[in-house]
């Protein structure tokens, strides 16, 4: 990271946060204090509840776990920063904390792009090809598509703090943004960032376009299959299997896509902080409960547990 420092004239940035308003900041860290709170127990909670439920060994929430662990910790990578530049008025942030900062951010989020993507297509063969659905969803194929997810997401972002901080920063040290970001990064550059908007567009788009036409792809088989059952108790059935996984695919994509697929001369960084507080802090509150209430067999594990049985971790996909 050093030769990166090398070729920028600042050491530090300055994040201007969500608002400058004094009466906001302690209501503020309150209100955030407890969205970080509740995405760690949701999600760490619901991790717990699959290891040790042994009812939740199948694919399904193998891939729901790492979904998870990926909210939880990109949510990690910005929250407890915004809550320290509210409460104590910290707003600077190094330059390899912030590189750090996006990297693991980025990272994590083109990962969960891969996640909903493969969670699609073990929805697709759980309706589509229910006979085949064991032998086809194999430990072994589910934890291959889980590394996939993970090198990918990684791999991108390394591609993209690469050229990201391979620029001056001269104009200005002070982020418009609560969080590093790539946006209201790129527009602090002095240096010609024509070829590394292309990189970035090209990165992201094989990050997040190609997990979204799967799940496109993986939905038009599914809800064909669906059109195909006789009975409508068979379609809702069916159907109500989908349901929380398309909530999830609809609020990421949604507001990734608002932030990230447009030109950085046509950003808001008013409406890209107001969005990206929805991606970064609500959805990783969300996904948990969308999973949880909408599922039976979540909400049967989490009422056992209540109880105070506690059954022993088995084998996955036992």
């Amino acid at each position: 990271m050093s030769s990166m420092e090398n070729r920028s004239e600042v050491h530090e940035f300055i994040l201007i946060g969500l608002t400058d308003a004094p009466e906001l900041q302690v209501p503020l860290f309150i209100i955030f204090l407890l969205i970080y709170l509740t995405t760690l127990l949701g999600n760490l909670g619901l991790i717990a509840l699959i290891i040790f439920d042994s009812r939740l060994h199948t694919p399904m929430y193998f891939f729901l776990s790492n979904l998870s662990l990926v909210d939880f910790g990109y949510s990690s990578a910005v929250t407890p920063k915004v809550m320290a530049g509210l409460l104590m008025g910290d707003k600077v942030i190094s330059y390899n904390g912030c590189a750090t900062q996006l990297f693991f951010f980025s990272s994590l989020v083109g990962t969960e792009c891969f996640l909903l993507a493969f969670m699609a297509y073990d929805r697709h063969a759980a309706v589509c090809k229910p006979l085949h659905y064991k032998t086809s969803m194999t430990p072994t194929v589910c934890s291959f598509m889980i590394s996939f997810s993970y090198m990918c997401g990684f791999l991108a972002s390394s591609i993209i703090i690469g050229n990201i901080f391979s620029i001056s920063f001269c104009r200005s040290n002070i982020v418009q943004h609560f969080f590093c970001d790539i946006p209201p990064l790129l527009v602090l550059s002095c240096s010609d960032i024509h070829t590394i908007e292309i990189v970035v567009f090209i990165i992201a788009s094989l990050n997040s376009l190609s997990p979204f036409v799967m799940i496109f792809t993986s939905y038009v088989l599914i809800f064909i299959a669906i059109l195909k059952i006789r009975s409508a108790e068979g379609r809702k059935k069916a159907f109500l299997t989908c349901t929380s996984h398309l909530t999830a695919v609809f609020l990421f994509y949604g507001t990734v896509m608002f932030v990230y697929f447009q030109p950085s001369s046509s950003h808001s960084m008013d409406s890209d902080k107001t969005v990206s507080v929805f991606y970064t802090t609500i959805i990783p509150v969300l996904n948990p409960l969308v999973y949880s209430l909408r599922n039976k067999d979540v909400m049967n594990a989490f009422m056992k547990a209540v109880r105070g049985q506690r059954p022993q971790p088995d084998h996955l996909f036992s």
